[in-house]
């Protein structure tokens, strides 16, 4: 009897662990970011809606039963899909997984906007109801920087048409995208954008820069100046802090981040983000560099893991030895820690 197939995509949000994944589409439609390795090599192409219904039904025979909420549709961007094959799908997966409360897709401004308002509320009635969207920056010198491909006012503007159709909307911002060179802009444009899309939540990662990337080699020609895991603490509290129409869940929760407490919703949590912020920059250097190396060695998952005496005697050994090695500048050790977590 023949196996049952069905294609699986390289990437879902982490939130997604447990969704069914469905396969729309293969790679990026834009592919050309100077931060991003994930597609290298893979040209964009949108699958069959015959094999796509095919895969689902697969799906539907490979779990046996298996209930699904909800249900993620692989890889960059379907909405780069024609209006009425992706309705097609989603109404087979409707039929097939009835249970189904939420579909979700990334979907890239430029993308969206191309469509009507009329057919992105088809869409959501027909099923997609929550978007995640790549934003990273709300600065145009930032985003034209790392070639995104999308401005402010694209980003804006697909946001307005996902929640006039009735969906919900992710986004993902990077912390330290714009570099010291443009720090105060990716901050300050950023939450302001932000407060004019008011998503109902904000995932938050910090930048490491992958190497082999566009951005790797503008940090080698000195074009792009990463910032400090320090700093990168500070521009998220002059974020939060500039956060004054969100209403909506804000989190830190990829390991990639240094802060991971910081989760809960806007605007009610605001103060304690802020408080537990300040905790961390109240801490002796020496301290602070403590819980960095703990965090990128895995010893702690959050601030209060530091009173654990063993964990806290064991790092700072390890700090001691960086240090006395002298072979590096310690930030240069936690640039190269935080590149192996991604």
């Amino acid at each position: 009897m023949p196996s049952i197939q069905f294609q699986q995509g390289p990437i879902r949000p982490p939130s997604e662990a447990d969704s069914l994944l469905i396969r729309t589409t293969q790679g990026c439609p834009w592919n050309k970011c100077r931060f991003c390795t994930l597609f290298d090599g893979m040209d964009f192409s949108i699958r069959p809606v015959e094999d796509i219904k095919r895969d689902i039904w697969a799906a539907k025979a490979f779990y046996k039963g298996r209930k699904f909420d909800t249900c993620f549709l692989q890889d960059g961007d379907s909405f780069a899909m024609d209006t009425q094959d992706l309705l097609d799908v989603l109404n087979t997966l409707k039929q097939a997984f009835p249970e189904l409360k939420q579909i979700s897709s990334y979907g890239r401004a430029q993308t969206m906007t191309k469509k009507s308002p009329e057919e992105m509320k088809a869409i959501c009635d027909a099923g997609l109801n929550m978007l995640y969207c790549g934003m990273e920056s709300g600065s145009i010198d930032v985003l034209q920087k790392m070639k995104k491909g999308i401005t402010p006012k694209s980003i804006l503007k697909s946001a307005e048409y996902a929640k006039q159709a009735g969906m919900k909307m992710m986004t993902f911002i990077i912390l330290g995208l714009g570099g010291k060179e443009l720090s105060d802009q990716h901050v300050n444009e950023t939450a302001a954008l932000l407060n004019q899309i008011d998503p109902d939540e904000i995932r938050i990662l910090s930048l490491a820069v992958k190497p082999g990337t566009e951005l790797d080699s503008m940090v080698e020609d000195g074009n792009f100046t990463p910032l400090t895991e320090l700093e990168m603490v500070e521009e998220q509290r002059k974020l939060i802090s500039l956060l004054e129409s969100v209403n909506g869940n804000y989190g830190n929760y990829h390991s990639i981040n240094l802060l991971m407490e910081l989760n809960g919703k806007l605007p009610e949590d605001k103060p304690q983000f802020l408080a537990t912020i300040d905790r961390y920059l109240a801490l002796q250097p020496e301290q602070q560099q403590n819980f960095i190396l703990g965090r990128r060695v895995h010893y702690y998952s959050q601030l209060d893991d530091m009173s654990n005496q063993l964990y806290f005697d064991t790092v700072q050994r390890e700090l001691n030895k960086i240090e006395q090695s002298g072979t590096a500048n310690i930030d240069d050790i936690f640039y190269q820690l935080r590149q192996r977590m991604i």
